[in-house]
């Protein structure tokens, strides 16, 4: 079996790990728009700042010979091959997104996606999470999926309600303390 062989294979296999979707099956792909700005911003980043650069490197490492052992040329080939994996990723979610603009909502108590919801535990633990689409997670600031076990729960409650959440565990029960929404237009 050739190197060639093999290198494509353990690509295509890279390609799987950004392309496999964590939505659920005819689920809509929810994103902020906050979210798709970022989103947005880091594949315009790739296209006219990353892959000229790399492109620009592997030129002239390529010019100098020998690619075999040339640090350069290889280093660069390998994330010009990473750039352009996330550049197809980054495109595709994008035009599957179903932009969410929260500010335009009408005020209510009610918790739908782009909420932030203040909670309760029954061991008297307050929390806080703004429930975001599937690749806007990010657990040190506390946003969670919308397709998260605590979101689905808190989804279409209302200030004051008890609901139960599903945890490792096991059943948790919540009092929703507060819902707001805010503008995402970072």
């Amino acid at each position: 079996m050739s190197k060639a062989f093999v290198k494509e294979g353990d690509d295509a296999e890279d390609d799987e790990e950004f392309e496999a979707s964590p939505l659920p099956a005819g689920a809509k792909n929810y994103i902020t728009l906050g979210g798709y700005r970022r989103m947005k911003a880091e594949l315009l980043r790739l296209l006219d700042v990353e892959r000229p650069e790399v492109v620009r490197t592997v030129s002239w490492a390529a010019s100098n010979g020998d690619r075999s052992e040339n640090a350069d040329y290889i280093y660069g080939k390998k994330r010009l091959r990473e750039i352009d994996r996330r550049i197809r990723f980054l495109t595709r979610r994008l035009d599957a997104a179903e932009v969410v603009d929260v500010s335009a909502r009408e005020p209510t108590d009610q918790v739908f996606f782009g909420a932030t919801v203040a909670y309760q535990s029954s061991r008297g633990e307050r929390q806080q999470v703004t429930i975001v689409g599937v690749d806007e997670v990010d657990p040190a600031h506390r946003r969670v999926s919308w397709i998260s076990p605590i979101a689905r729960a808190l989804l279409k409650a209302r200030e004051g309600d008890s609901v139960q959440v599903i945890t490792p565990s096991g059943a948790e029960t919540i009092e929703v303390l507060e819902v707001r929404y805010e503008s995402s237009a970072d």
